[in-house]
């Protein structure tokens, strides 16, 4: 399977978004849809609010990583499409960071896979996260 891009520089935005989301009317075999969209929170840390986080990452291992999740997805599920983008750079606090969109003839799988996918997104691909905070100064996002 040809290796798709991944990384959008900044916000995804909507309009992005609808557009991923339009180019699926015509396919009549696809019964469900979902769709993740992470998005940065505010969070207080020490007492200070996060406004933006500055995502980075070695593009290249991370695409190798991201590749191998869609590729067991596709194996484990029987999906029609899978898509996975993810900022780079500078994404404020309200704004979409991380998008996760499958289709599949049923619901089930599509719950199923979307889950799958972001979990192993996150535990296993090397995307790392700088806190920009209210003050200007930063520190490194911890998953939970």
């Amino acid at each position: 399977m040809k290796k798709k891009k991944v990384f959008i520089k900044g916000a995804i935005t909507p309009a992005f978004i609808t557009e991923k989301i339009a180019k699926h009317h015509i396919k009549h075999s696809i019964g469900a849809h979902n769709i993740f969209l992470g998005q940065v929170r505010a969070d207080q840390i020490n007492g200070k609010k996060v406004t933006a986080i500055n995502y980075s990452c070695y593009e290249e291992m991370a695409e190798k990583k991201l590749h191998e999740i869609r590729e067991n997805a596709f194996a484990k599920y029987t999906l029609s499409c899978m898509h996975i983008y993810h900022s780079i750079g500078i994404v404020k606090a309200g704004e979409i960071g991380f998008v996760v969109f499958v289709s599949a003839k049923r619901r089930k799988e599509v719950f199923e896979a979307t889950e799958y996918i972001v979990n192993q997104v996150k535990e296993k691909v090397p995307i790392f996260g700088k806190e920009i905070l209210e003050d200007y100064t930063h520190q490194w996002k911890i998953n939970h």
